[in-house]
This record gives structure tokens, sequence and C-alpha cells, in this order.
């Protein structure tokens, strides 16, 4: 939201006062956690299952021994078994005994593991285990919960929450650091070659205490859609299910939290497919008590291996008690008993970053060109020999200069150009499937192509294919079908046009385009040489959308407008900054006045109305119009109005002129610009996707006397030109609700007039105190880049004055979104260009949106990009910024 200077949260207060028809609005409530006690559970909570191990032995009714040498599927070192000198009961407490094993066992060391599987299984609670940890180099105790019935797969998919882990207590490291931190995190996703998505956090017990010296209370509160660890009382961790952020029209294009996530088969569909909600965990899941020997995380950090000595002996994990508690506000969903802290659900303390993926925009309506190949290679699009095992080749033709030529050899093939993962390989390519909706009346798929050896077959035909969303539609039509209806021949370079309208309904969906094929006929291309340029899907009207209603003179199918005072708007000659204008007058009859696009409203011949669709520019798109008070009203006090409704009034806003961007009142004789974002707009209520009122009055029955002028209405985003459609954050200054920033050096960085070609740039200094450094958005203001990503990216000049002390300091770039949620860092060596900075000299760097998204990047609010030698070694640094912009080419 580039313009949004009064943010959402006012217009939403605004709104709920001021809105006269189809307002949306909430409610939200604050908890103050300040004089919350977490050292207990709160009341509410009832406990439904225990263990305090007050007996004889291990009370076989609630827990069932794990007797195998599997592993853990971690290669550990212990075979789990049943036999009294691994588990036992004594003194009140359950014995987990980590021994070595006799010579020559399976494995080199025995344990135990103990479960609840279908004696003890929950879904949400309070789990809760008091108990001392055992210690050494490849210990690896663990109190955990996994699903009872993997209704969503195998492991990871069902999920895997750990309620505590350790590995290596006690080992002290070479800078004489003992480790005492214990591990809560949760499995999830799917297993992906040797990784799978997790999340989790550390808890280094305070005053140098260790898990292993004493008893502690290690708990898990879970609720629907939320998690929280505790040790001895105190919530060190929150983790959430991931929240989609949508659109106005419910589609989703980002994630306003990243939490956890499922993936797995549609029921319906039978598509692997990827859910932002409660799954896995809305699921039961049973508890699992084990000790383990090794394995691959204990073995690969603190002093590595596993210390032999350490087990001798045996390492004992002595547990006190087990509980479990329901709460009984809502059993349901487990909430209404959460034991909280103030901190507990931020970003800056307890609240964990999950690892689901971000959805991937819809089509936001906006036609973009598309040029696959022209003289150069795309790395988003290589060309590719599908199955003859030839490489094709950029080479240099007489007439049409650098091309790709395809050569076809025995072997059956097609060629072309692909965007798909597997076939990307160039570090600086992505895959970008193309959405090419947006123009399929219009739009069109055209190359030029030569041929410089007919197949040995000569009567072959040759054909275009191409194919969508991983082949999952395709169409193939003969190249002689082409709007030019050309024949391949020897030696000459012929245009081949096709409408994607045609393609269309060959059967190929327009949205992800990511295969073009162009080939001789499947078997009968031996011998085939040709050559291809200027692949391209265009038709684009590069403008941004915008609806002028008023500008000089009425728009007829915008007509002004009086609902219920009977008069007629005029259209008057004002000042030479704005010639004809509107002009309302309002009489003692209540009303409100403004313009509408409505079939009734419509007195022109052969004129409809043209409710205006604003979702392609709801991000920085607003509605703006000049006005000035010839007479006010009577009442001077009379409160100014803007109302505005959608869908035949649907839904509707109303708000004082007061909360537009400018936030000033009318004043007589003054002509004063009125702002609205369209994105407060949406999040006050608005549907944007058919607006067809816009009013502008003195309060309801107390506008007597007023009248006024109106000129400049229009709906549309202040920051496309006609050819350019993205963002601009620096170029002379900072955009409007942008600053450059340092971080922490308690610098003010300036704005310092450079060469003729680069005018006014932002200059940055950096001193002995660490610091990074940028352009920053204002609370709540952001950029949505969503509908940017298939081709868009973030760029930026940069010139170094004087080059840090320590001159071979790395050079970074970073970016933020959703207030830090998601980030990506990477040298600046990884941009487009791939250059380093050289003192005196201005360089561009550029990124892909595309390599930011895959990075983890939710780039539906970006608001923070950083430039800066790496932290800590900046000092000394001087360096200058310009042209900061985040785009589509």
């Amino acid at each position: 939201m580039n313009n949004s200077l009064q943010k959402s949260t006012t217009l939403l207060a605004m709104a709920s006062t001021f809105t006269l028809l189809g307002c949306g609005g909430g409610v939200e409530t604050d908890t103050d956690t300040s004089a919350i006690d977490v050292s207990q559970p709160v009341s509410g909570w009832e406990m439904v299952w225990s263990d305090e191990f007050d007996g004889s032995a291990i009370d076989d009714k609630k827990w069932t021994h794990e007797v195998n040498c599997d592993g853990g599927g971690n290669n550990e070192q212990q075979c789990y078994t049943d036999s009294a000198e691994n588990s036992y009961v004594s003194d009140g407490k359950l014995h987990i005994v980590s021994l070595p094993a006799a010579e020559g066992a399976e494995k080199p060391y025995t344990s135990a593991r103990l479960v609840t599987r279908n004696k003890g299984d929950f879904k949400y609670g309070r789990f809760e285990m008091k108990a001392k940890l055992p210690q050494g180099q490849g210990s690896w105790p663990a109190f955990w919960m996994m699903p009872t019935d993997s209704v969503y797969g195998v492991w990871p998919q069902s999920g895997e929450i750990d309620i505590v882990e350790a590995v290596n207590l006690k080992t002290v490291n070479a800078e004489g650091v003992e480790e005492n931190n214990v591990h809560g995190t949760l499995h999830y996703g799917t297993q992906e070659g040797d990784s799978h998505p997790y999340s989790g956090k550390s808890y280094s017990l305070p005053d140098g205490a260790n898990p292993a010296d004493d008893f502690h209370v290690y708990a898990l509160e879970w609720q629907e859609g939320e998690m929280r660890w505790y040790v001895d009382g105190h919530l060190y961790a929150t983790q959430r299910k991931s929240e989609v952020r949508t659109n106005s029209k419910g589609e989703a294009v980002g994630l306003s939290h990243r939490g956890w996530f499922s993936k797995n088969y549609d029921p319906i569909t039978g598509e692997f497919t990827t859910y932002w909600n409660n799954a896995p965990y809305d699921q039961e899941f049973f508890m699992i008590l084990n000790s383990a020997v090794g394995g691959e995380w204990p073995e690969a950090v603190n002093n590595l291996g596993v210390d032999a000595e350490a087990f001798a002996q045996g390492q004992i994990y002595e547990i006190d008690y087990v509980r479990v508690y329901q709460c009984k506000q809502d059993p349901i969903t487990g909430k209404g008993c959460e034991t909280v802290r103030g901190g507990y659900d931020s970003k800056d303390d307890a609240l964990v970053e999950g690892q689901a993926p971000i959805p991937s925009p819809p089509s936001t309506g906006i036609a973009q060109n598309l040029t696959i190949f022209s003289a150069e290679f795309n790395p988003n699009w290589p060309a590719w020999d599908c199955c003859g095992g030839s490489t094709p080749a950029l080479v240099e033709d007489v007439d049409a200069g650098f091309v790709t030529e395809f050569v076809v050899g025995p072997t059956a093939t097609v060629n072309g150009f692909i965007s798909r993962e597997a076939n990307i390989t160039d570090p600086a390519g992505a895959a970008s499937p193309f959405d090419a909706s947006p123009m399929a009346d219009s739009g069109e798929l055209s190359f030029d192509m030569k041929v410089v050896s007919l197949p040995n077959d000569s009567s072959a035909g040759w054909t275009l294919k191409v194919e969508s969303t991983g082949a999952s539609t395709e169409v193939s039509v003969d190249l002689s079908s082409s709007v030019e209806g050309n024949v391949p021949a020897e030696n000459g370079w012929k245009t081949y046009t096709f409408p994607l309208s045609v393609l269309a309904a060959g059967g190929l969906d327009l949205a992800a385009i990511d295969v073009v094929m162009i080939f001789p006929n499947w078997g009968v291309g031996d011998g085939a040489v040709y050559r291809v340029n200027n692949l391209k899907i265009t038709g684009a009207d590069s403008a941004s959308p915008k609806r002028i209603v008023f500008e000089d003179d009425e728009n007829t199918s915008w007509p002004m407008w009086d609902c219920c005072g009977g008069s007629t708007p005029t259209v008057e000659l004002d000042d030479d900054a704005h010639g004809n204008v509107a002009e309302f007058s309002i009489g003692s009859e209540p009303t409100v006045m403004g313009f509408i696009s409505r079939e009734a409203n419509i007195t022109a011949d052969g004129v409809s109305p043209s409710p205006f669709d604003a979702t392609s520019i709801l991000s920085n798109g607003v509605i703006q119009f000049d006005m000035k008070v010839v007479s006010l009203p009577n009442d001077s006090g009379a409160a100014w109005l803007f109302k505005v409704e959608s869908d035949n009034a649907a839904s509707a806003l109303e708000l004082p002129l007061t909360s537009s961007v400018e936030a000033v009142s009318p004043a007589e004789g003054v002509w004063q610009t009125y702002t609205f974002n369209l994105s407060d707009l949406a999040d006050a209520g608005l549907d944007v996707s058919a607006i067809d009122v816009l009013m502008i009055f003195p309060a309801w029955g107390a506008g007597d006397g007023a009248i006024y002028r109106v000129d400049n209405v229009k709906i549309y985003d202040p920051n496309a030109a006609d050819d350019f459609v993205g963002h601009v954050l620096f170029d002379d200054a900072p955009k409007a609700e942008w600053s450059i920033w340092d971080c922490c050096g308690g610098s003010t960085p300036s704005l310092q007039n450079d060469d003729t070609a680069h005018g006014m740039t932002a200059e940055f200094t950096i001193g002995g105190t660490p610091t990074v450094m940028g352009v920053l958005a204002d609370d709540d203001v952001f950029v949505d880049a969503s509908a940017l990503l298939a081709t868009g990216t973030v760029s930026f000049e940069m010139k170094v004055i004087s080059a840090p002390n320590n001159s071979s300091a790395a050079w970074l770039f970073k970016i933020e979104s959703s207030g830090a949620a998601t980030a990506v860092e990477l040298p600046l060596t990884d941009s487009v260009e791939g250059v380093s900075p050289t003192v005196g000299e201005w360089q561009t760097y550029t990124f892909t949106l595309q390599s930011l998204f895959d990075a983890g990047l939710d780039i539906s609010q970006i608001n923070v990009l950083m430039f800066f030698p790496a932290w800590g070694d900046g000092e000394g640094a001087v360096y200058r910024v310009d042209n900061v912009v985040i785009a589509a080419p």
C-alpha cells in the first residue's frame, strides 16, 4: 500500500461510525497479559490422564514398550528393549536407562521407548512432564507425540510434535560453554530427499541451570490452530497454523502468518495439494518417552559422535510424572484455558515462523507480455531438446542476428523452450509459467523461423505444441494454420502467429503456459536444422487499468447525479487549472450527490453503465478527486463525507473527507485534493470489483445552502505510468510513506546531488556501530508485488564513495516482508548482474521476484529493502543508492 497515509485501522474505525449501507466490520479484543501468572496452568484445565509412577512396575494399561533396532529413522545407535535394565519404576519415578550392549549385539547400546498409542490418545490439551534428563555426548532424550492414525499420509505428512528434546547436555565446547538447551519442534509437510519442513525454538535454562542436574517441568499446550511450549511455567515458544492472506475475491495472495501446513491428497480431485489450515494437527496423537543414543542430530553437533565413557555406567532419564489436562471451557477446540504472557504472540519474542510455502498469487487480470526468446536466451525459458540428446545453440544468423538453432537427429524428439524446474540450469533462472489468461481474447503467440535444412522426409509436417501446468493441458496445431498460413521452406525467415483464443479453444489452459514446442512431426524430423527468433506471447495493453469519472466534461456512462434533492448538477467553467468542472447545489431537501454508473441513471442514447473493477490495482490504487466549496452549508459545522458503493449497493462505505490521505477539511474558495486508498477501502469492507457510485456531500440533512465543485475524479494507480507496471520506492527522493533509514547506527541518511543521470540520491554513512541501511516503509505500509511475480524484479543502483575500512567486507542485499515475518538476504554478487561494488562507479543490481519468492519471501507485503556491508564490517563505508524499483519489464 504505497499511498496509505491514513492507515486501514483508522478507516475501519471511521467506517463503523459513518457507514450507512453494506459495510463489513469486525471487533477485536486485547487480552492484558501483564497480570497473568504462568507458573501454573490457568483455571479451566482438568486432568484427564496421568501416570505418577507411584507403583512398583510400569503400568501396561498406559504404556507399551516398542522393541526394535530400527535406529528411530535417524541412524541412532541403540536397540529399544522391554528389559527391566532399560526401563523400570522406582522411588516414584520412571527410569529409562541407556546402556552399552553386550559384545556382538546388533547395536552398541540398548535403551527404552514407551508409547501410549491406543491407551492414551488425545486431540488438544496440556501435556506436562516433570523430569531430569540424561547427559553426555550422544544422549538424546525426548518427550514427544505422533499421530495415532496417519490420516494425512506417511511421516511427516501427518505431523510430529516434540514437546521437549535435548542433545549432548553438559558437554563443554572449546569456548568453555556448557550445553543446556532444550528444544520444542513441529515436523510437517513432505519429505523431499533428505529434508523436510520443520520449525521450532530452543530454550536455555536461566542462571546456568542444566536440565541434567535437576527436575524441571516441561509442558505443551495444544489448541485448535496453536501450540505453546513451557519450561517451569515459562512460555518460550508459540507456533500457529498459517493464515492465508486473501484479496477481495477470496483468492490467496500470500500469508499474513507463516506457520505450519500440510500437504496431502485432495479426496475429491486426488491431486497432491497444500493446505494452510489446522492440519495435520487436528487429529489424535499419542505420547512417547524415549532416550536415544547417537543419531544424525547429536552426533553432528557439540563434540561430535558418541562419547562411550558417558554411557559406560548408563545414562538415566528420570520422569517424576506425566499428566494430561483437557480444557473444560471448550474440549472440542481446546480454547479458553490459554496460559499466556505478554509477547507470546510476537515474532520478536515467542512466536515462531514456520516453513509453510507461500501460495502463488492468482491471476490479477493484468495482461503482461512475455518474450521467451529474442536474440538471447531467457534464463527462465531455456531452449530444450526433449528426447534427441542435442543441445540447442545460440548462433549468429546473417539476416536476423543471434537466434536459437535446433537440430533433429535419428532419435525421435521435439524441440522448443521450457519453463519447468527440472529443466532450469542457469543460476539466474527460475521456473516461470506464464499467465496469458488476461489477454485470452486479443493476445497471440508468435515467432520467426527459418529452415536451414528440411528433414530427410521433405514431406514431414511441422507442429506447434503448447503445454500448461506441467502438461495437464496441451494443444497441437499445424504451422500452416498460422494467421499467415506459411509453410516451412528452406532458407527463408517466416513469421507464424497463433491467436491465444484458438489455442484455448483447442484445450489449452492459458493460465500457466510452461512449454512451447516447434518441431517437425514426431519420428519424421531426422536431418532437420532450423532456427527460431522472436518467440513471444503478446497482446497486453501495458497501461494500468483506470477509470476517468469526470475530467473537463461529464462521462456519459458515469453521469453527475443528485440522489434525492431534485436538482440537476451542471458543468461550469472554473479557473485555468481546472477548466470545466462539475457543480452541485443542495437545497432544503436532504440529499447526497456525486457520480453514478447504473442502468436506471444512464440517459445518453447508446450508452451503458461501466462499473469499474479495481481488483488488479487493489494494492496501490486510489480513488481521487479535487473539490472546491463555493458556498458552505448554512450549517457551517456540517461534516463533509465521501461514500462509495459497489455492485448495486451490495457493499458500500461512507467516510469523512478528513480520513483521506490528505486529511484536510473543505475550505470555501479553495481547491483541495482528496485521495482514498483502495486497499484501505477493501479492508473496511468494500468490494472493489464493481464500483458503480461515488458520492461527495455534506452530511445528510445538514447540506442546505451548499454549492461545491468537483473535478479530476478518477480511480487509478498513481504509481503506474502508461508503460510502467510496478513501484518506485526511491527516485530523487523516497516514495511517500517510505524513508531512507539507518537501522542501528544512529546516523541520518541524507539526500545528495550526484551526476546528471542520477540527480538526488540517498547517501548512507556507517560508523563504528554495526548497522544495516536501506529504505523502510511506514507502519502498515507495504508493497504487494504478487501481480508482478512471473516477470518482476527488484532493482537498484549503487555507488560506493568510500569502501569500508575492511575492504574485503561482503556487500549484501536484504528484503523483508510482513514486518520481517519473512526475509531473504543475499550477497550483491547473487544479483542478475553478478558484480561486486566498485568505488566511484554506479552499478545496477537486479533480483528476480521469482527467486526471492522461491527463497521464502512473502512478496505480498514488502516493507523493507536493505543494502549494506556485512554486519559489523561496514565501518568507514559511504555509499549512494538511487532508482529503487519493484517492477515488471
